[in-house]
């Protein structure tokens, strides 16, 4: 069997060309005689991967001088506990409640201090974005807290909330690098990378270097402190070193198709082919409020249980993988980050169509 269209929320798919050069440097990269998978990271050689990987991202994300780039591990979930511990002087935070890995993220900081929840769309299993352009933020919140696209349930920030002047912190973990991004808005953007940019096992932490001091909750493990990392340039143990390198040809890859302004036009196209399809299909639906629909993440369903899970089965038969929806919302949801070709979104539609023919009353 060839390659499958592969519409995984994560890990997922990354670009094919990145793949062939990847084998192509398997066993020998660049004349070391060995796989970037078996050197030091303390080469000549990692340190120019790894330079150079961050070089590209801050090409790309157009990251100031004042951030700092780090390439960490533990997922994204190790974020939930990281910030609080770093970020929590006053010892409060606000949070607004979007989704599972929000909510997540919310429980975990208030292990470390008073975690406020400021909005939620948990009234209507998540399928909308809350207003948030007058929150009752803390006067001594230390920072603000938002998944930005929300991987499970297809809702997305098309305007980041008014913080009130207090720090941003943002999981972009599922729209990481599919569109252009103000990094001055952020205090801190983190997301791992196995979604829209690599391999499971990295996470990429972008922060204001204000924000990273030696002040922080006492107990913090060394290996969660911020400052720790970016003072020995990530390296500060063994990094997660393939993923970084992988990372780093995809940041190559997005340059080469012409950047952020490019992959966000790219992207808009790809998930307006699906919705349009949505919006007048008789027998699918997506789940989200129009104006809160994520560009990455696309749930839909039928209305029957029975007829999603047939969906799937057929789906698989034709190709179409990693269509079932998360296990906390069923349904269907289509997942098309960067490095879903167009092709694979028409030849879904297509096939969404030919279903809907054959299973109409």
């Amino acid at each position: 069997m060839g390659r499958v269209y592969n519409f995984s929320a994560g890990p997922a798919v990354l670009p094919e060309e990145v793949l062939k050069e990847a084998a192509d440097e398997m066993l020998d990269y660049r004349g070391t005689g060995m796989s970037v998978m078996e050197m030091s990271h303390r080469s000549k050689a990692f340190e120019t991967i790894i330079q150079e990987a961050e070089s590209d991202l801050r090409e790309l994300m157009n990251i100031p001088d004042n951030y700092k780039v780090l390439f960490l591990q533990g997922g994204a979930s190790l974020q939930f506990s990281m910030i609080p511990q770093n970020l929590m002087k006053n010892g409060v935070a606000d949070y607004i409640i979007t989704g599972q890995w929000a909510k997540k993220a919310f429980k975990e900081a208030q292990k470390y201090g008073k975690a406020v929840a400021v909005a939620s769309s948990e009234d209507k299993t998540f399928s909308y974005i809350p207003d948030c352009s007058d929150l009752p933020i803390d006067d001594d919140a230390d920072y603000v807290y938002i998944c930005e696209n929300n991987t499970i349930y297809g809702t997305k920030f098309k305007t980041l909330p008014d913080t009130k002047g207090k720090t941003l912190v943002a999981d972009v973990s599922s729209c990481f690098l599919s569109e252009p991004v103000d990094v001055t808005r952020y205090g801190v953007i983190y997301g791992g990378v196995q979604k829209n940019i690599g391999p499971a096992g990295v996470v990429i932490v972008i922060i204001r270097e204000d924000l990273i001091t030696e002040d922080v909750l006492p107990g913090t493990p060394t290996m969660c402190q911020y400052k720790i990392h970016a003072d020995a340039g990530s390296l500060y143990n063994t990094p997660p070193a393939y993923g970084i390198y992988i990372c780093g040809k995809v940041f190559k890859w997005l340059k080469k198709q012409g950047g952020l302004d490019a992959m966000k036009e790219r992207n808009e196209k790809k998930a307006k082919i699906l919705y349009d399809f949505l919006d007048q299909s008789s027998l699918f639906h997506g789940t989200v409020a129009k104006e809160d629909r994520s560009l990455m993440n696309v749930p839909f369903v039928t209305g029957n249980a029975d007829l999603d899970a047939e969906f799937v089965k057929e789906a698989k038969a034709a190709g179409l993988e990693n269509l079932k929806g998360h296990r906390s919302v069923g349904g269907m949801r289509a997942s098309i980050y960067n490095a879903m070709p167009m092709e694979g979104v028409e030849k879904l539609v297509e096939f969404m169509k030919k279903f809907e023919e054959e299973h109409q009353a």
